[in-house]
């Protein structure tokens, strides 16, 4: 993985305030999937099935519509934001205290 780290892109917010941001991990997580390496893609950004979810529900709502297809997409964008805000919160908590 070493090859594809090369061409990713560094937070701007570790880098100036030496922090990570909610979207930290998304890029080698995207990286490990691709690998075929989903447990450790899971635990590198957990949010990232159920982005992909969304990403999915969003493309196919696209060429199909029917009735609550907003509430679907609302659920799923909930959904993501509580798993970014309690991934971020643990991280930020446990595993650097």
């Amino acid at each position: 993985m070493s090859s594809i780290e090369e061409y990713m892109l560094p937070c701007l917010n570790k880098s100036v305030f030496g922090i990570d941001c909610t979207g930290c991990g998304a890029q080698r997580s995207v990286a490990l999937l691709l690998q075929g390496n989903f447990e450790a893609a899971f635990y590198m950004y957990p949010a990232i099935y159920s982005i992909i979810l969304l990403l999915l529900f969003v493309i196919f709502n696209l060429f199909v519509k029917f009735r609550q297809d907003y509430n679907i997409k609302i659920g799923l964008i909930i959904l993501n934001g509580v798993i970014i805000a309690s991934a971020y919160l643990y991280k930020m908590f446990y595993i650097f205290n």
